[in-house]
């Protein structure tokens, strides 16, 4: 689990009820025509721009930028030396022994391919195409996030517009100006908050994901590509790490960018 990203959305929801509620009730801030306005519109506008088969996979989106766990680039430079050691030592029809203890079906479906003597351009190819349809895949859900973002503040905008003529409309009764007034600035207050509590928020974190899992899709591809030429581990270790920072290039231990 990402910890920043629980840490973040609790602070940032939990800031806003302690304002709220220092102040006033909550009850004040719950407005069930607001929330149909600015949730449902949103909603209906994100289905109007994607399949619905992407907007129902939004959970599943939501899940990634929450609960995957990038692989440390490092363990996996260390992986693919390994490879490249038994392969220079024994061959590299070897490499099927080494096979089942690999989680990774992208690892996998290399290692592969290279046992099997598939031409290595070829392979390259081949994984170099399924590395653009995982970016593919991950820019449309960064994009349902970022549409989600997008019109939650539009609807507010509209709910707001409504509560006004609303309220226009019953000036001759003082007793609907304030419901009407609810509604017009609620509205606005939910659709800032999904966009830049949530939606925003999530789309940026969701593309910090994709950037680590090309990257280290990356460095399987040139590991694989060096290994099916017969480099030296040592040159293989060398070729993958240039994909580093500088700071770790000589560190055993992998470190947080700050």
């Amino acid at each position: 689990m990402d910890i920043a990203t629980i840490i973040g959305l609790v602070t940032g929801a939990g800031l806003v009820l302690w304002a709220i509620m220092s102040k006033t009730s909550l009850e004040t801030f719950i407005d069930g025509a607001s929330l149909a306005i600015v949730g449902g519109g949103s909603v209906a506008a994100v289905l109007i721009c994607y399949p619905l088969k992407s907007v129902a996979n939004v959970a599943k989106v939501v899940s990634k930028t929450l609960f995957a766990k990038p692989q440390s680039s490092l363990e996996l430079i260390n992986d693919m030396v390994r490879f490249a050691e038994i392969a220079r030592r024994d061959g590299i029809l070897a490499l099927e022994n080494v096979v089942g203890e690999i989680k990774d079906p992208f690892i996998i479906s290399g290692i592969q391919m290279a046992v099997d003597g598939t031409d290595p351009a070829l392979v390259e190819q081949m994984l170099v195409s399924e590395l653009d349809a995982l970016a593919q895949r991950h820019s449309e859900g960064k994009g349902l996030l970022e549409s989600l973002g997008k019109y939650a503040p539009a609807f507010g905008m509209i709910g707001t517009l409504v509560g006004l003529v609303i309220m226009l409309g019953g000036m001759d009764d003082p007793s609907s100006i304030g419901p009407a007034m609810a509604v017009a600035l609620l509205t606005t207050l939910y659709g800032s908050m999904i966009a830049n509590m949530f939606a925003l928020p999530m789309a940026d974190k969701l593309g910090v994901r994709s950037e680590e899992e090309l990257l280290t899709k990356s460095i399987v591809i040139r590991g694989i590509m060096a290994i099916q030429s017969g480099d030296n581990p040592r040159i293989v270790e060398q070729k993958l790490k240039t994909f580093l920072p500088h700071r770790l290039r000589g560190s055993g231990e992998e470190q947080e960018a700050a």
